[in-house]
């Protein structure tokens, strides 16, 4: 069975940097391997064409320029907060405001997003809500484990579920 639309598809993959280095970013092997639900969109568009066709047992290797993977570095999405809006009942955890920390947010529409401390000056926190691939060319390898026909829960439910019932990722 080949890999097309609303097939579960498991497979194993390398990401790394598609530079001189080839810093390896994310490896998934045979024992957990990623299982999704192939052309329901959830995926990068290039990393899904990518593997359009493809069987049990068919391996892969492609790139993919920072349009076609997290988009463009963006210095606007670099962002000075005042401290307060960090405060949880009139404190400020300095655990959570040290440089490099994630922390979890939410832009002005509610939407969540991750941003990562960058600085802290007096009473500002600047914080980065670039997705942390972003601007960077990425290469992917990997092997297509399996392939079936999603059953008629998955596709309403519009994810994969695994052999227990459920799958989330």
């Amino acid at each position: 069975m080949k890999i097309s639309e609303n097939k579960v598809v498991s497979l194993t993959y390398e990401l790394k940097l598609n530079n001189e280095n080839g810093e390896l970013i994310q490896k998934v092997e045979k024992d957990k391997p990623f299982v999704y639900l192939f052309g329901i969109g959830g995926l990068l568009p290039v990393f899904e064409k990518s593997l359009e066709g493809l069987g049990v047992g068919e391996t892969f290797s492609f790139g993919l320029s920072p349009d076609e993977g997290y988009g463009q570095y963006n210095e606007e999405a670099i962002v000075a907060l005042d401290k307060n809006i960090f405060e949880v009942d009139g404190q400020i955890d300095d655990e959570m405001l040290q440089m490099g920390k994630i922390i979890p947010m939410q832009n002005e529409h509610g939407q969540p997003l991750n941003g990562v401390v960058v600085g802290l000056e007096g009473d500002k926190v600047t914080m980065d809500f670039n997705h942390p691939l972003a601007g960077k060319h990425l290469h992917f390898t990997g092997e297509i484990l399996e392939v079936r026909k999603a059953s008629t829960e998955e596709l309403n439910h519009g994810h994969a579920h695994g052999p227990e019932g459920h799958h989330h990722h």
